[in-house]
């Protein structure tokens, strides 16, 4: 087979959720096919974490960002914090972490502290962090500057901010991921986002099995449809494909603190 003719990086996918093994085989070699070779796989309960790491040693290019959603964050205590931190060893990220204001359950001082608690700890591991975020921009904002969370930086997954708060993120050491919301028809805010920012700060993630990007929106979302978010991006921001797949790869690879890859 010839090789592609460009290298795509998908920050946020959830390979664990495909994880029956004819399945996942299937996902990942058509994930591969589309010019897919780096997998970043964000954590939600700690029960989940042994499946997940499984799964990243089994799967040639994916990488674990083991860590507790908003939606577990009463399974935070001190014994899953020991535990994380013993993943951190070999993990790249600490993810997904952050606040839902959508949620009713868990009240949002108990997805505080999990939160914190766990930007402390990769701080202290010196672990970049996935953020997920949802009606709650302006305290996860506030919440990372107090805790210093620039020191590692990290990727605002399925980022749904302003413009002006996308830069707050950057001016924080975050990176703007991009996925399939970007191909809606209705994604002015958005579109504002991706305009808005450095390029050196953007990059692409799938959220997959979630979130499938036009002309499979409302389906069940896979790793090997990156490339249609890489040609909105490319439409976008002016750039040929070719461009934005090395220019979001080489941002992936900066602040996941895989290589100091120049643009």
């Amino acid at each position: 087979m010839a090789p592609h003719p460009f290298t795509l990086f998908d920050t946020h996918v959830h390979l664990d959720c495909l994880s029956l093994k004819a399945v996942l085989e299937d996902e990942v070699r058509a994930a591969i096919d589309a010019g897919i070779h780096g997998f970043v796989v964000p954590g939600i309960a700690p029960a989940d974490w042994p499946a997940l790491m499984d799964i990243v040693s089994r799967v040639p290019g994916a990488l674990a960002a083991p860590g507790v959603h908003p939606l577990a964050a009463d399974a935070w205590c001190g014994s899953v914090s020991r535990h994380l931190e013993a993943l951190l060893e070999t993990a790249v990220a600490v993810g997904e972490i952050g606040l839902d204001g959508a949620l009713s359950s868990p009240l949002q001082p108990v997805q505080e502290q999990a939160f914190r608690e766990q930007l402390q700890l990769a701080i202290a591991m010196r672990r970049p962090v996935l953020i997920h975020c949802r009606r709650a921009i302006g305290r996860v904002l506030e919440i990372l500057r107090v805790e210093g969370a620039q020191r590692v930086g990290g990727v605002f997954h399925a980022f749904s901010g302003s413009a002006e708060s996308a830069r707050e993120a950057v001016r924080l050491n975050f990176a703007i991921g991009i996925g399939g919301p970007i191909t809606y028809p209705n994604a002015r805010r958005g579109l504002d986002v991706l305009r808005g920012i450095p390029g050196e700060w953007l990059v692409l993630e799938t959220d997959a099995p979630d979130l499938a990007p036009v002309p499979h929106r409302g389906e069940v979302n896979h790793p090997a449809y990156l490339p249609l978010i890489a040609a909105r991006v490319a439409a976008i921001r002016g750039w040929p494909i070719e461009e934005t797949a090395r220019v979001t790869t080489a941002n992936a690879l900066r602040v996941l603190g895989l290589q100091a890859t120049p643009l």
